[in-house]
Protein backbone atom coordinates (compact mmCIF):
# COMPACT_ATOMS: atom_id res chain seq x y z
CA UNK A 1 0.00 0.00 0.00
CA UNK A 2 1.63 3.51 -1.07
CA UNK A 3 0.01 6.34 1.14
CA UNK A 4 0.09 10.25 -0.09
CA UNK A 5 1.24 12.95 2.32
CA UNK A 6 -0.34 16.69 2.15
CA UNK A 7 3.14 17.92 1.15
CA UNK A 8 3.04 15.36 -2.32
CA UNK A 9 -0.66 16.08 -2.51
CA UNK A 10 -0.22 20.02 -2.97
CA UNK A 11 2.47 19.46 -5.03
CA UNK A 12 0.88 16.81 -7.35
CA UNK A 13 -2.64 18.98 -7.31
CA UNK A 14 -0.82 22.09 -8.27
CA UNK A 15 0.90 20.87 -11.27
CA UNK A 16 -2.66 18.97 -12.38
CA UNK A 17 -4.31 22.00 -12.11
CA UNK A 18 -1.99 23.76 -14.56
CA UNK A 19 -2.34 20.38 -16.63
CA UNK A 20 -6.07 20.45 -16.13
CA UNK A 21 -6.61 24.03 -17.48
CA UNK A 22 -4.56 23.35 -20.87
CA UNK A 23 -6.01 20.13 -21.46
CA UNK A 24 -9.61 21.21 -20.83
CA UNK A 25 -9.12 24.15 -23.65
CA UNK A 26 -9.76 21.12 -26.20
CA UNK A 27 -13.36 19.07 -26.52
CA UNK A 28 -13.11 15.75 -25.59
CA UNK A 29 -16.73 14.01 -24.50
CA UNK A 30 -18.10 11.79 -25.60
CA UNK A 31 -18.98 14.69 -27.86
CA UNK A 32 -20.22 13.61 -32.02
CA UNK A 33 -17.67 13.75 -34.36
CA UNK A 34 -19.78 15.63 -37.30
CA UNK A 35 -16.91 15.04 -39.43
CA UNK A 36 -17.18 11.41 -39.12
CA UNK A 37 -20.94 11.29 -39.83
CA UNK A 38 -20.96 11.19 -43.64
CA UNK A 39 -17.71 9.93 -44.35
CA UNK A 40 -17.45 6.79 -45.96
CA UNK A 41 -16.23 4.55 -42.86
CA UNK A 42 -17.45 1.88 -40.73
CA UNK A 43 -17.29 3.78 -37.35
CA UNK A 44 -20.25 5.85 -38.46
CA UNK A 45 -22.94 3.48 -36.75
CA UNK A 46 -21.39 4.42 -33.41
CA UNK A 47 -22.90 7.87 -34.53
CA UNK A 48 -26.59 6.13 -35.97
CA UNK A 49 -26.84 2.50 -35.89
CA UNK A 50 -29.01 2.54 -38.77
CA UNK A 51 -25.96 3.97 -40.80
CA UNK A 52 -24.62 0.79 -42.72
CA UNK A 53 -20.96 0.66 -44.38
CA UNK A 54 -20.53 0.11 -48.05
CA UNK A 55 -18.60 -2.29 -47.32
CA UNK A 56 -19.67 -6.31 -47.32
CA UNK A 57 -17.07 -6.83 -44.23
CA UNK A 58 -14.77 -4.75 -42.49
CA UNK A 59 -12.45 -5.78 -39.32
CA UNK A 60 -11.12 -3.15 -36.55
CA UNK A 61 -7.83 -4.51 -34.84
CA UNK A 62 -7.10 -3.85 -31.32
CA UNK A 63 -6.10 0.22 -31.08
CA UNK A 64 -5.21 0.89 -34.72
CA UNK A 65 -8.44 0.78 -35.90
CA UNK A 66 -9.87 3.90 -33.38
CA UNK A 67 -8.49 6.36 -31.28
CA UNK A 68 -11.24 9.41 -30.11
CA UNK A 69 -10.16 11.77 -28.09
CA UNK A 70 -12.31 14.72 -27.12
CA UNK A 71 -11.76 17.17 -24.68
CA UNK A 72 -14.09 20.29 -24.29
CA UNK A 73 -15.16 23.34 -21.83
CA UNK A 74 -17.25 25.72 -22.53
CA UNK A 75 -16.01 29.14 -20.97
CA UNK A 76 -12.18 30.47 -22.29
CA UNK A 77 -9.87 28.92 -24.71
CA UNK A 78 -6.09 28.25 -25.38
CA UNK A 79 -4.94 31.76 -25.76
CA UNK A 80 -6.68 32.88 -22.51
CA UNK A 81 -3.90 30.44 -20.31
CA UNK A 82 -1.11 31.14 -22.46
CA UNK A 83 -0.86 34.85 -23.19
CA UNK A 84 2.57 36.80 -24.31
CA UNK A 85 4.48 38.22 -21.37
CA UNK A 86 5.61 41.70 -20.46
CA UNK A 87 9.23 40.54 -20.68
CA UNK A 88 9.89 40.33 -24.60
CA UNK A 89 9.61 36.94 -25.96
CA UNK A 90 7.93 35.63 -23.05
CA UNK A 91 4.79 33.62 -22.48
CA UNK A 92 3.11 33.23 -19.09
CA UNK A 93 -0.01 31.25 -17.91
CA UNK A 94 -2.95 31.77 -16.01
CA UNK A 95 -1.15 31.81 -12.47
CA UNK A 96 1.95 34.04 -13.30
CA UNK A 97 2.01 37.44 -11.42
CA UNK A 98 2.06 39.67 -14.72
CA UNK A 99 -1.20 37.81 -15.58
CA UNK A 100 -4.27 39.98 -15.47
CA UNK A 101 -7.01 38.03 -13.74
CA UNK A 102 -10.07 40.02 -15.35
CA UNK A 103 -8.71 38.84 -19.03
CA UNK A 104 -10.17 34.96 -17.48
CA UNK A 105 -12.76 36.77 -15.39
CA UNK A 106 -14.56 37.98 -18.49
CA UNK A 107 -15.34 34.88 -19.59
CA UNK A 108 -16.77 33.15 -16.59
CA UNK A 109 -20.35 31.67 -16.80
CA UNK A 110 -22.96 30.67 -14.24
CA UNK A 111 -21.89 27.01 -14.69
CA UNK A 112 -18.49 26.73 -16.09
CA UNK A 113 -18.19 23.32 -17.61
CA UNK A 114 -15.68 20.56 -19.20
CA UNK A 115 -15.99 17.38 -20.58
CA UNK A 116 -12.81 14.58 -21.39
CA UNK A 117 -13.82 11.56 -23.34
CA UNK A 118 -11.27 9.44 -24.82
CA UNK A 119 -12.23 5.93 -26.77
CA UNK A 120 -9.81 3.50 -27.81
CA UNK A 121 -11.44 0.51 -30.01
CA UNK A 122 -10.28 -2.15 -29.05
CA UNK A 123 -11.90 -4.36 -31.79
CA UNK A 124 -14.67 -3.91 -34.37
CA UNK A 125 -16.61 -6.35 -36.18
CA UNK A 126 -19.57 -5.64 -39.37
CA UNK A 127 -20.95 -8.33 -41.83
CA UNK A 128 -23.48 -8.23 -44.37
CA UNK A 129 -26.15 -11.38 -44.14
CA UNK A 130 -27.92 -11.45 -47.46
CA UNK A 131 -28.99 -7.77 -48.72
CA UNK A 132 -30.46 -5.82 -46.21
CA UNK A 133 -29.55 -6.76 -42.37
CA UNK A 134 -25.60 -5.68 -41.70
CA UNK A 135 -24.31 -6.94 -38.38
CA UNK A 136 -21.80 -5.60 -36.13
CA UNK A 137 -19.43 -6.07 -33.13
CA UNK A 138 -17.89 -3.18 -31.29
CA UNK A 139 -15.31 -3.53 -28.05
CA UNK A 140 -14.23 -0.18 -26.84
CA UNK A 141 -12.65 0.90 -23.87
CA UNK A 142 -13.96 4.53 -22.59
CA UNK A 143 -13.02 6.99 -20.17
CA UNK A 144 -15.40 9.67 -19.88
CA UNK A 145 -15.85 12.85 -17.11
CA UNK A 146 -18.21 16.32 -16.16
CA UNK A 147 -16.98 19.12 -14.31
CA UNK A 148 -19.35 21.87 -13.69
CA UNK A 149 -17.76 24.62 -11.87
CA UNK A 150 -20.15 27.61 -10.35
CA UNK A 151 -19.50 30.40 -11.83
CA UNK A 152 -19.06 32.94 -8.35
CA UNK A 153 -16.82 30.10 -6.91
CA UNK A 154 -14.02 31.02 -9.71
CA UNK A 155 -15.39 34.86 -8.79
CA UNK A 156 -14.26 34.36 -5.41
CA UNK A 157 -11.46 32.72 -6.03
CA UNK A 158 -9.97 34.79 -8.95
CA UNK A 159 -11.43 38.45 -7.64
CA UNK A 160 -11.53 37.53 -3.74
CA UNK A 161 -14.36 38.00 -0.60
CA UNK A 162 -14.87 42.02 -1.11
CA UNK A 163 -17.95 41.79 -3.08
CA UNK A 164 -19.48 38.76 -1.43
CA UNK A 165 -19.63 39.99 1.98
CA UNK A 166 -22.62 39.52 4.05
CA UNK A 167 -24.09 37.00 1.37
CA UNK A 168 -24.25 33.34 0.74
CA UNK A 169 -23.21 32.10 -2.47
CA UNK A 170 -25.08 29.10 -3.52
CA UNK A 171 -22.81 26.03 -4.97
CA UNK A 172 -25.73 23.66 -5.71
CA UNK A 173 -24.54 23.81 -9.40
CA UNK A 174 -21.43 22.26 -8.58
CA UNK A 175 -21.02 18.76 -10.19
CA UNK A 176 -18.25 16.22 -10.29
CA UNK A 177 -18.36 12.44 -12.22
CA UNK A 178 -15.59 10.29 -14.12
CA UNK A 179 -15.59 6.86 -14.75
CA UNK A 180 -13.77 4.42 -16.66
CA UNK A 181 -15.48 1.76 -18.47
CA UNK A 182 -15.62 -1.01 -21.19
CA UNK A 183 -18.79 -1.88 -23.73
CA UNK A 184 -19.38 -4.55 -25.58
CA UNK A 185 -21.78 -3.57 -28.29
CA UNK A 186 -24.08 -5.87 -30.61
CA UNK A 187 -26.06 -4.35 -32.96
CA UNK A 188 -27.88 -4.36 -36.72
CA UNK A 189 -29.60 -2.45 -39.54
CA UNK A 190 -32.02 -3.42 -42.00
CA UNK A 191 -34.03 -2.03 -44.41
CA UNK A 192 -37.76 -2.20 -43.40
CA UNK A 193 -39.17 -0.78 -45.97
CA UNK A 194 -37.56 -0.16 -49.78
CA UNK A 195 -36.98 3.82 -48.42
CA UNK A 196 -36.70 2.93 -44.31
CA UNK A 197 -33.69 1.79 -42.65
CA UNK A 198 -33.74 1.24 -38.85
CA UNK A 199 -30.53 0.48 -36.30
CA UNK A 200 -30.07 -0.72 -32.86
CA UNK A 201 -27.05 -1.36 -30.60
CA UNK A 202 -27.22 -3.39 -27.22
CA UNK A 203 -24.79 -2.93 -24.98
CA UNK A 204 -23.19 -4.30 -22.12
CA UNK A 205 -20.97 -2.33 -19.93
CA UNK A 206 -18.22 -3.21 -17.30
CA UNK A 207 -17.09 -0.62 -15.33
CA UNK A 208 -13.68 -0.50 -14.24
CA UNK A 209 -13.28 2.74 -11.82
CA UNK A 210 -15.81 5.72 -11.05
CA UNK A 211 -16.22 8.89 -8.92
CA UNK A 212 -19.10 11.22 -8.52
CA UNK A 213 -20.32 13.65 -5.88
CA UNK A 214 -24.09 13.76 -5.66
CA UNK A 215 -24.30 17.51 -4.07
CA UNK A 216 -27.57 18.27 -2.27
CA UNK A 217 -26.67 21.56 -0.92
CA UNK A 218 -23.17 23.62 -1.35
CA UNK A 219 -22.71 27.20 -0.04
CA UNK A 220 -20.06 29.34 1.52
CA UNK A 221 -21.34 32.85 3.52
CA UNK A 222 -19.45 35.52 3.28
CA UNK A 223 -19.22 36.94 6.80
CA UNK A 224 -18.46 40.50 7.42
CA UNK A 225 -14.90 39.65 9.09
CA UNK A 226 -14.18 37.86 5.51
CA UNK A 227 -14.11 34.68 7.06
CA UNK A 228 -16.37 32.41 5.24
CA UNK A 229 -18.84 29.55 6.42
CA UNK A 230 -18.59 26.54 4.79
CA UNK A 231 -22.09 24.21 4.80
CA UNK A 232 -22.28 21.50 3.23
CA UNK A 233 -24.51 18.32 2.38
CA UNK A 234 -23.31 16.26 0.20
CA UNK A 235 -21.73 12.63 -1.03
CA UNK A 236 -18.57 11.42 -2.93
CA UNK A 237 -19.11 7.80 -4.02
CA UNK A 238 -15.87 5.77 -5.43
CA UNK A 239 -15.07 2.94 -6.83
CA UNK A 240 -11.30 2.24 -7.27
CA UNK A 241 -8.58 0.16 -4.96
CA UNK A 242 -8.37 3.40 -2.83
CA UNK A 243 -7.66 3.32 1.08
CA UNK A 244 -8.14 6.32 2.85
CA UNK A 245 -6.51 6.88 6.40
CA UNK A 246 -8.40 9.08 9.00
CA UNK A 247 -7.83 11.08 11.44
CA UNK A 248 -8.84 11.01 15.26
CA UNK A 249 -11.68 13.03 14.42
CA UNK A 250 -12.83 10.15 11.94
CA UNK A 251 -12.16 12.79 9.10
CA UNK A 252 -9.81 12.63 6.17
CA UNK A 253 -6.18 12.27 6.70
CA UNK A 254 -4.21 10.73 3.92
CA UNK A 255 -5.27 8.46 0.87
CA UNK A 256 -3.79 4.89 0.04
CA UNK A 257 -3.95 3.24 -3.71
CA UNK A 258 -3.33 -0.07 -3.78
CA UNK A 259 -1.00 -0.42 -6.03
CA UNK A 260 -0.52 -4.47 -6.10
CA UNK A 261 -4.30 -4.35 -7.76
CA UNK A 262 -2.95 -2.90 -11.11
CA UNK A 263 0.13 -5.68 -11.06
CA UNK A 264 -2.37 -8.45 -10.99
CA UNK A 265 -1.82 -10.73 -14.18
CA UNK A 266 -4.89 -11.43 -15.95
CA UNK A 267 -5.83 -13.27 -18.77
CA UNK A 268 -7.90 -11.50 -21.47
CA UNK A 269 -11.18 -13.16 -20.72
CA UNK A 270 -10.98 -11.76 -17.11
CA UNK A 271 -9.54 -8.62 -18.18
CA UNK A 272 -12.50 -8.18 -21.09
CA UNK A 273 -15.02 -9.27 -18.46
CA UNK A 274 -14.39 -7.47 -15.94
CA UNK A 275 -18.00 -7.84 -13.93
CA UNK A 276 -17.60 -6.27 -10.50
CA UNK A 277 -19.26 -3.23 -11.82
CA UNK A 278 -21.88 -4.04 -14.62
CA UNK A 279 -24.51 -2.06 -16.71
CA UNK A 280 -26.77 -1.60 -19.33
CA UNK A 281 -26.69 0.77 -22.45
CA UNK A 282 -28.95 1.24 -25.90
CA UNK A 283 -28.34 2.99 -29.46
CA UNK A 284 -31.40 3.42 -31.65
CA UNK A 285 -31.66 4.99 -35.02
CA UNK A 286 -33.30 5.39 -38.58
CA UNK A 287 -32.24 6.57 -42.05
CA UNK A 288 -35.78 7.46 -44.25
CA UNK A 289 -34.96 8.07 -47.80
CA UNK A 290 -37.32 11.15 -49.00
CA UNK A 291 -36.18 10.74 -52.40
CA UNK A 292 -33.11 9.48 -54.57
CA UNK A 293 -31.26 12.51 -54.19
CA UNK A 294 -32.39 13.38 -50.27
CA UNK A 295 -32.31 11.21 -47.02
CA UNK A 296 -32.58 12.45 -43.36
CA UNK A 297 -32.04 10.54 -40.76
CA UNK A 298 -31.98 10.52 -36.35
CA UNK A 299 -30.12 8.31 -33.54
CA UNK A 300 -30.39 8.59 -29.79
CA UNK A 301 -27.12 7.30 -28.58
CA UNK A 302 -25.29 6.44 -25.17
CA UNK A 303 -28.65 6.20 -23.42
CA UNK A 304 -27.63 3.84 -20.53
CA UNK A 305 -26.06 3.05 -16.90
CA UNK A 306 -23.39 1.19 -14.69
CA UNK A 307 -24.20 -0.01 -11.23
CA UNK A 308 -21.00 0.43 -9.35
CA UNK A 309 -20.34 -2.67 -6.33
CA UNK A 310 -17.35 -3.24 -6.59
CA UNK A 311 -14.44 -1.13 -4.38
CA UNK A 312 -17.02 1.07 -3.05
CA UNK A 313 -16.11 4.12 -0.71
CA UNK A 314 -18.89 6.25 0.74
CA UNK A 315 -17.51 9.63 1.99
CA UNK A 316 -20.04 11.99 3.07
CA UNK A 317 -19.81 16.04 4.05
CA UNK A 318 -22.66 17.19 6.08
CA UNK A 319 -21.26 19.82 8.33
CA UNK A 320 -20.16 23.87 8.92
CA UNK A 321 -16.94 24.86 9.94
CA UNK A 322 -15.28 28.32 8.73
CA UNK A 323 -12.08 28.80 7.44
CA UNK A 324 -10.21 32.09 6.46
CA UNK A 325 -10.94 31.71 2.38
CA UNK A 326 -9.64 31.11 -1.43
CA UNK A 327 -7.92 33.73 -2.62
CA UNK A 328 -6.15 33.26 -5.96
CA UNK A 329 -5.21 37.73 -5.97
CA UNK A 330 -2.86 36.72 -2.51
CA UNK A 331 -1.11 34.34 -5.18
CA UNK A 332 -0.75 37.16 -7.87
CA UNK A 333 0.45 39.74 -5.42
CA UNK A 334 2.92 37.54 -3.85
CA UNK A 335 1.62 37.60 -0.33
CA UNK A 336 1.18 34.03 -0.38
CA UNK A 337 2.42 30.65 -2.54
CA UNK A 338 0.77 28.39 -4.52
CA UNK A 339 1.81 25.72 -1.96
CA UNK A 340 0.21 27.90 0.91
CA UNK A 341 -3.21 28.26 -0.65
CA UNK A 342 -3.59 24.76 -1.79
CA UNK A 343 -2.38 23.60 2.08
CA UNK A 344 -5.23 25.83 3.32
CA UNK A 345 -7.74 24.36 0.65
CA UNK A 346 -6.75 20.73 1.04
CA UNK A 347 -7.00 21.16 5.18
CA UNK A 348 -10.41 22.61 4.85
CA UNK A 349 -11.59 20.22 1.98
CA UNK A 350 -10.52 17.15 4.38
CA UNK A 351 -12.04 18.53 7.76
CA UNK A 352 -15.20 18.81 5.79
CA UNK A 353 -15.49 14.83 4.70
CA UNK A 354 -15.87 12.07 7.06
CA UNK A 355 -15.87 8.36 5.94
CA UNK A 356 -18.88 6.51 6.16
CA UNK A 357 -19.26 2.60 6.97
CA UNK A 358 -21.94 1.61 4.34
CA UNK A 359 -20.20 1.21 1.52
CA UNK A 360 -23.18 1.76 -0.31
CA UNK A 361 -23.18 0.56 -4.23
CA UNK A 362 -24.52 3.37 -6.60
CA UNK A 363 -25.34 4.03 -9.86
CA UNK A 364 -24.32 6.49 -12.46
CA UNK A 365 -25.86 7.18 -16.07
CA UNK A 366 -23.62 7.86 -19.25
CA UNK A 367 -24.34 11.42 -20.82
CA UNK A 368 -26.50 10.79 -24.02
CA UNK A 369 -26.79 12.12 -27.60
CA UNK A 370 -29.60 12.66 -30.27
CA UNK A 371 -28.56 13.45 -33.62
CA UNK A 372 -30.67 15.06 -36.85
CA UNK A 373 -29.53 15.23 -39.91
CA UNK A 374 -29.84 15.34 -43.68
CA UNK A 375 -27.84 14.43 -46.63
CA UNK A 376 -28.32 15.70 -50.70
CA UNK A 377 -26.78 14.67 -53.33
CA UNK A 378 -25.77 16.71 -55.86
CA UNK A 379 -24.36 13.81 -57.98
CA UNK A 380 -23.61 10.75 -57.72
CA UNK A 381 -20.06 11.20 -55.82
CA UNK A 382 -20.50 14.78 -53.93
CA UNK A 383 -23.34 16.05 -51.54
CA UNK A 384 -23.91 18.23 -49.09
CA UNK A 385 -24.69 17.34 -45.41
CA UNK A 386 -26.84 19.41 -42.31
CA UNK A 387 -26.18 17.79 -38.93
CA UNK A 388 -27.48 18.36 -35.45
CA UNK A 389 -26.23 16.91 -32.31
CA UNK A 390 -27.53 17.92 -28.96
CA UNK A 391 -25.92 15.73 -25.91
CA UNK A 392 -27.55 16.11 -22.53
CA UNK A 393 -24.63 16.00 -19.68
CA UNK A 394 -26.76 16.23 -16.00
CA UNK A 395 -28.89 19.03 -16.34
CA UNK A 396 -27.09 20.74 -18.89
CA UNK A 397 -27.37 20.33 -22.73
CA UNK A 398 -24.77 21.06 -25.61
CA UNK A 399 -25.55 21.54 -29.01
CA UNK A 400 -23.94 21.69 -31.82
CA UNK A 401 -24.73 22.31 -35.57
CA UNK A 402 -22.92 21.62 -38.56
CA UNK A 403 -23.05 22.03 -42.35
CA UNK A 404 -20.35 19.77 -44.95
CA UNK A 405 -19.99 18.92 -48.05
CA UNK A 406 -18.59 15.46 -48.53
CA UNK A 407 -17.35 13.46 -51.90
CA UNK A 408 -17.28 9.43 -52.16
CA UNK A 409 -15.18 8.45 -55.12
CA UNK A 410 -16.28 4.81 -55.50
CA UNK A 411 -15.92 3.77 -51.72
CA UNK A 412 -12.45 4.22 -52.38
CA UNK A 413 -11.30 8.07 -52.01
CA UNK A 414 -13.92 10.50 -49.22
CA UNK A 415 -13.07 13.42 -47.64
CA UNK A 416 -15.06 15.99 -46.01
CA UNK A 417 -14.85 19.69 -45.04
CA UNK A 418 -17.20 20.67 -42.39
CA UNK A 419 -18.02 23.88 -40.77
CA UNK A 420 -19.41 23.78 -37.24
CA UNK A 421 -21.23 26.68 -34.69
CA UNK A 422 -20.95 25.01 -31.30
CA UNK A 423 -19.56 25.29 -27.82
CA UNK A 424 -19.92 29.38 -27.90
CA UNK A 425 -17.88 29.52 -31.11
CA UNK A 426 -18.35 30.04 -34.90
CA UNK A 427 -15.52 29.89 -36.28
CA UNK A 428 -14.52 25.61 -36.19
CA UNK A 429 -13.89 23.99 -39.08
CA UNK A 430 -13.54 19.92 -39.32
CA UNK A 431 -12.03 17.57 -41.90
CA UNK A 432 -11.59 14.40 -42.74
CA UNK A 433 -9.51 12.01 -44.75
CA UNK A 434 -10.14 8.19 -45.88
CA UNK A 435 -8.73 6.39 -48.66
CA UNK A 436 -8.42 2.12 -49.33
CA UNK A 437 -5.54 0.73 -51.23
CA UNK A 438 -6.50 -2.54 -51.71
CA UNK A 439 -8.33 -4.17 -48.35
CA UNK A 440 -6.75 -1.40 -46.08
CA UNK A 441 -8.81 1.69 -45.20
CA UNK A 442 -6.76 4.61 -43.60
CA UNK A 443 -8.27 7.90 -42.05
CA UNK A 444 -8.16 10.74 -40.15
CA UNK A 445 -10.68 12.87 -38.89
CA UNK A 446 -10.39 16.59 -36.87
CA UNK A 447 -13.84 18.29 -35.64
CA UNK A 448 -13.36 21.97 -34.87
CA UNK A 449 -10.08 23.74 -35.95
CA UNK A 450 -9.92 26.95 -35.42
CA UNK A 451 -9.98 29.18 -38.00
CA UNK A 452 -8.05 32.30 -36.88
CA UNK A 453 -4.36 32.12 -34.92
CA UNK A 454 -2.06 34.62 -32.91
CA UNK A 455 1.62 34.26 -32.67
CA UNK A 456 4.12 34.88 -30.02
CA UNK A 457 7.36 35.08 -29.62
CA UNK A 458 9.49 32.97 -27.03
CA UNK A 459 13.50 33.00 -26.76
CA UNK A 460 13.01 33.75 -30.60
CA UNK A 461 10.68 30.71 -31.53
CA UNK A 462 7.53 31.84 -32.89
CA UNK A 463 4.33 29.84 -31.34
CA UNK A 464 1.49 30.17 -32.80
CA UNK A 465 -1.73 30.36 -30.51
CA UNK A 466 -5.32 29.66 -31.84
CA UNK A 467 -7.61 32.64 -31.20
CA UNK A 468 -10.34 31.48 -29.59
CA UNK A 469 -10.18 27.55 -29.54
CA UNK A 470 -11.91 25.25 -26.51
CA UNK A 471 -12.98 22.78 -28.69
CA UNK A 472 -11.04 20.00 -30.46
CA UNK A 473 -12.16 16.24 -31.80
CA UNK A 474 -9.60 13.73 -33.28
CA UNK A 475 -9.89 10.29 -34.54
CA UNK A 476 -7.58 7.94 -36.33
CA UNK A 477 -7.44 4.31 -37.71
CA UNK A 478 -7.24 2.17 -39.80
CA UNK A 479 -9.55 -0.70 -40.99
CA UNK A 480 -9.80 -3.93 -42.69
CA UNK A 481 -12.87 -4.06 -45.23
CA UNK A 482 -13.63 -6.06 -47.90
CA UNK A 483 -16.46 -6.45 -51.03
CA UNK A 484 -17.53 -2.86 -51.85
CA UNK A 485 -21.12 -1.90 -52.75
CA UNK A 486 -21.11 0.82 -55.40
CA UNK A 487 -24.50 2.51 -57.13
CA UNK A 488 -24.54 3.06 -60.44
CA UNK A 489 -26.74 4.56 -62.14
CA UNK A 490 -28.75 2.47 -65.25
CA UNK A 491 -31.72 3.95 -67.22
CA UNK A 492 -33.90 1.35 -65.09
CA UNK A 493 -34.16 1.84 -60.96
CA UNK A 494 -31.10 1.91 -59.09
CA UNK A 495 -29.60 -1.15 -58.29
CA UNK A 496 -26.20 -2.19 -56.59
CA UNK A 497 -23.03 -4.44 -58.12
CA UNK A 498 -20.18 -5.86 -55.81
CA UNK A 499 -16.58 -5.00 -57.15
Amino acid sequence: MVTVNSEDMIRKIKYLTVIMLGMVVFEAAAQNSQVLYYMNLPQNHMLNPALRPSNSVYIGLPVISGINVNLNNNFFNFSDVFIKGVVPDSVVTIFHPDYDPAKFMSKIKDVNSFEPDALVQLFGLGFAVKKDLYITLDINERVNANVALPGDLLRLGFEGNEQFAGSRIDLSSLRAEARYYREIALGFSKNFTTDLRIGARAKVLFGIASASIDNRDLGITVNDDYNHTFNADLDAHFSAPLQFYLSGQNTIDSVGIDEARFEETRNIIDYLLETGNMGLGFDIGAEYKISSKLKVSAAVTDLGYIKWNKDITNLRAESEFVFSGIDLLEVYNGTMTFDSLGTVLLDSLKNSFYLTDTDEPFKTTLPFGVTLGGNYALSRSFSLGLLSYTRFVGSQIREALTLSANVNIRNVFSTTLAYTAMNHRYDNLGFGLAFKPGCFQFYLLADRIPVTWNKIISEGTTIPLPTSWNTVHIRLGMNLVFGNRVEKKVDKPMIMLQE
